[in-house]
């Protein structure tokens, strides 16, 4: 997967700003504020973090080589993904998917309110 189709994905979910707090090479997506993926614009290989559920993390990162503990991230909750590799397309749509749903699961009621509204 290129950033292009990343970005476009990102984008396409419900309630998502793309932001850059870290500075203008670190693009950094949320839902209703919260954070939920990010890349690096400076990389020479693209990959991106996503968080994830701790043991599902583990799984993804014994079985495939191009899943590793979150660069520069809480190790436990995000995995980096090397996108340009070997992982298929789906499989990426399907990380991110679940990284959105994760924290959509933890927002409080008001802001689950206000992302269904939208």
């Amino acid at each position: 997967m290129d950033i292009e189709t990343f970005r476009f994905y990102c984008l396409s979910k419900k309630g998502i700003t793309e932001e850059t707090p870290f500075g203008p090479d670190t693009l950094v997506y949320k839902v209703m504020t919260k954070m939920f993926a990010l890349t690096s614009l400076n990389e020479a290989e693209f990959r991106c973090n996503l968080k994830c559920d701790p043991d599902y993390a583990l799984e993804l990162r014994n079985e495939y080589s191009d899943i590793i503990p979150g660069w520069h991230m809480s190790k436990k909750h995000w995995n980096t993904v090397y996108c340009e590799r070997e992982l298929d397309d789906k499989l990426i749509k399907k990380l991110i998917d679940h990284s959105y749903e994760l924290v959509v699961s933890k927002l409080t009621k008001s802001q689950k309110a206000q992302l269904s509204e939208l």
